[in-house]
């Protein structure tokens, strides 16, 4: 919003129904855009150039599109924009992170997973936003309850790093019945790759000896997933 003499307002000097603070106490949040509701966060603009905490919101939604894409950003890609600095960068990032942990279904100790869907909507923000591989191991009992989930690996899967032994260590020493295999694909397509389906039935040969149910393998990609089982993989 321009002065006549075309210098820039800051917020302070908008009528209050265009603030988006006071827009979202008189009509609620939901009625504001994205570039408001990050406004809101970012407090402030940058006095030097004119700029409002809004135009910081518009250049971010305009830079990264999505809520999701902006979460992915690193601090280095944020303070690359203009006006975006190591304190703004870090409150879009906490802020996304209270958005991603309120968002997330995680199943407790104790709490029985009765289908694929539930695996997934325990692990899909932590793992859906990932730019490396994550291979992790979910332990249950006889019931299937979860005991607990072990993160196996960190990076692209092959069986040096998915080997059986990291695998059904936990597995001894937490007692569990009954595993569930569950790793992304940071691609964002959840489509099982040949080095997956290796690394699936050589632990299921495994667990087979060993008295341990494999029950699944799912692979979390960007808001969907494969379940081996479900999907007929095996």
């Amino acid at each position: 919003m321009l002065k006549s003499n075309g210098m820039a307002q800051t917020i302070k000097q908008w009528p209050e129904s265009d603030r988006p603070r006071e827009k979202l106490l008189e009509k609620g949040a939901e009625t504001l855009s994205d570039a408001e509701l990050l406004a809101i966060i970012l407090r402030t603009g940058e006095a030097s150039t004119g700029q409002s905490a809004v135009d910081h919101g518009r250049e971010l939604m305009a830079r990264f599109e999505t809520f999701r894409s902006l979460e992915g950003a690193s601090l280095q890609e944020l303070c690359a924009i203009k006006g975006i600095g190591p304190a703004k960068a870090a409150q879009i990032k906490a802020v996304l992170e209270i958005a991603k942990r309120y968002s997330e279904e995680p199943i407790q100790q104790g709490e029985q997973f009765r289908s694929s869907r539930d695996v997934f909507q325990h692990y899909r923000e932590h793992l859906g936003s990932q730019k490396k591989e994550l291979f992790y191991v979910l332990l249950l009992d006889g019931k299937n309850r979860k005991i607990k989930d072990v993160r196996i690996s960190e990076g692209s899967l092959t069986s040096s790093l998915v080997h059986p032994r990291e695998v059904f260590n936990p597995v001894i020493r937490e007692s569990a019945a009954a595993v569930i295999l569950v790793h992304n694909h940071p691609s964002g397509d959840p489509t099982p790759s040949q080095e997956d389906l290796e690394i699936t039935r050589r632990l299921r040969e495994v667990g087979e000896v060993m008295g341990v149910r494999v029950l699944d393998h799912i692979v979390v990609g960007k808001g969907r997933y494969v379940s081996f089982v479900d999907d007929g993989y095996w």
